[in-house]
């Protein structure tokens, strides 16, 4: 991708959304904050060539999910019902995705967020959000993005700075890379299994098959559009073509995580999220934490990289300094 400056005149020229870049050491990260706080690439260098990390956008003006990550709150996925009953009140929320059904990914992504502070390897943007699309979110988005030593780390938080207490959840949307030989292992101890509309129709411990990532395993194979739970944290992405290893952690300990794994396409999705699809309307709304007036929210994903090659090359070299 370009540099920042001439980001900033090409997205101009062309109309799309202004793209700003952060760089340390091997890595660039590219952001569109009008675009939803989104992502538009993480990349690594390797000699002269900068890999992507995720999948890069595709540069359409108006294509959030073509993105490389974009952050989900005041909640995360779908909710059911045109609403959803809290405190003995129903709060009406209208579909707010062409061809889906139901809102999803609560409401930041439809909005554009402020750079309000920025040096070269950190970024801090805000959103200040009042019942987008008519819903009864009132709050404040905090999204701090940076690069560390071989990774992105990203703090999201929401404030609710509206006058009543709601429920409210956070994740991230990330799109990683593969091919047929790159494997993934997250552990869990089952998943919410859906229907035709991808909404939850029960918890099953028994893991479909294809569906069990407490080992490496392919990404080949049908269609995952679940949550996972007794997630402990941890997602590891081998990507052997490219000679690359992934890691994702995050700090939360609700332990669920959503897989969205498209048939015959070069990418998948593993979203660190703070509830399950529809908890809204599963008893005690698992996951999602009442906020009052004032009260926040925080969320840390943080995403490490390595070259395969180099790391096994420094532990034969460690094995050789034990041996002697």
């Amino acid at each position: 991708m370009p540099s920042r400056a001439t980001d900033a005149n090409r997205a101009g020229s062309k109309g799309l959304p202004e793209i700003h870049t952060l760089q340390s050491g091997r890595q660039r990260l590219h952001v569109l904050p009008a675009l939803g706080g989104a992502l538009a690439g993480w990349e690594w260098q390797r000699e002269r060539k900068w890999l992507p990390l995720l999948r890069p956008w595709s540069a359409d003006p108006a294509a959030l999910y073509a993105t490389a990550c974009f952050p989900l709150l005041p909640w995360s996925n779908r909710i059911t019902g045109g609403g959803f009953d809290f405190d003995g009140k129903h709060y009406p929320l209208q579909p707010n995705r062409a061809g889906e059904p139901f809102p999803i990914h609560g409401d930041s992504w439809r909005q554009a967020w402020s750079i309000v502070a920025q040096s070269e390897d950190r970024m801090t943007l805000t959103l200040d959000s009042a019942r987008c699309d008519g819903n009864p979110y009132v709050y404040q988005a905090r999204q701090v993005l940076t690069l560390r030593e071989n990774a992105l780390e990203i703090e999201l938080r929401v404030t609710n700075t509206g006058e009543e207490t709601l429920p409210y959840g956070l994740g991230l949307h990330p799109y990683f890379l593969h091919d047929a030989h790159t494997r993934l292992q997250f552990r869990a101890r089952g998943v919410w299994l859906s229907g035709p509309d991808r909404i939850p129709t029960g918890f099953s411990r028994q893991l479909p098959a294809g569906w069990d990532y407490n080992r490496p395993a392919l990404l080949q194979g049908g269609l995952i559009d679940n949550c996972f739970e007794g997630w402990d944290g941890l997602a590891m992405i081998e990507d052997p073509t490219r000679g690359l290893r992934l890691q994702m952690h995050t700090t939360d300990r609700s332990g669920y995580v959503l897989m969205f794994r498209p048939n015959g396409l070069p990418y998948f999705c593993l979203e660190p999220v703070t509830h399950p699809i529809d908890a809204f309307h599963q008893p005690n709304q698992p996951g999602l934490i009442a906020l009052a007036p004032g009260e926040d929210m925080v969320l840390l994903t943080r995403f490490t990289v390595c070259d395969i090659a180099q790391e096994q090359a420094r532990s034969e070299t460690n094995h050789t300094s034990l041996a002697r």
